[in-house]
């Protein structure tokens, strides 16, 4: 793989390096772009979108997702057209020592669509999709609450998802163009007022671990 790595380089140097060695360049990145928009594309139609050879297309394809960088393909599903209407996250504070407990009865929830442990007041969010707000109410209060392991939660409902994108990648920032910044007449007199991120508890580190 490292060999056909080195062979099939172009561009500028490699913006990462990932799994087992593959370094990843420009057209690396390029095949990454399209597969965003288009996971079913074919090999064909990416060499010619990328602008290389339909083999070179398909070992640079093959070699992403041999070493990790592609981890799976899957469908995105529209929620509310499948009978899932409200996404509501619910942030937890965990009882310290009880965070293996936590993680085991999380996973009987088929409710949880994501949930990674955080900073600050919390130690964890929970997002979650279900039919109604009666669904989220019954697990905040008959579910969660009596997990030994949750101590508190907080539930903030989602009003409209705004952006979404499947993943990012370094070169969907240009590096070299500078970051625009509001000019001081538009701030009017609002302050925009200061970002102070707290450490995660010693605690936290079980979730890891246990896994």
């Amino acid at each position: 793989m490292s060999e056909i790595s080195r062979n099939g380089a172009s561009g500028g140097g490699p913006p990462g390096r990932i799994g087992i060695g593959l370094e990843l360049d420009d057209v690396h990145m390029k095949i990454l772009e399209i597969l965003r928009e288009n996971g079913r594309i074919s090999v064909a139609a990416l060499a010619e979108r990328v602008g290389i050879s339909r083999a070179n297309a398909y070992t640079r394809f093959e070699a992403l997702r041999a070493d990790g960088a592609i981890k799976r393909f899957t469908a995105e599903i529209d929620h509310v057209r499948a009978g899932l209407g409200i996404t509501a996250l619910i942030f937890v504070t965990v009882r310290q020592q009880m965070w293996k407990q936590f993680r085991a009865e999380l996973a009987r929830m088929p409710e949880v669509e994501y949930c990674a442990i955080t900073t600050g007041q919390h130690d964890a969010m929970i997002q979650v999709r279900v039919s109604d707000v009666a669904a989220v109410h019954s697990m905040v209060t008959d579910r969660l609450a009596n997990i030994p392991a949750v101590k508190a939660t907080e539930t903030v409902f989602i009003l409209d998802e705004v952006l979404r994108r499947p993943y990012v990648l370094p070169s969907d920032r240009d590096a070299s163009r500078p970051v625009r910044r509001m000019p001081q007449e538009a701030q009017g007199d609002v302050p925009l007022g200061k970002m102070r991120f707290v450490g995660a508890a010693e605690g936290r580190a079980a979730l890891r671990k246990d896994g």
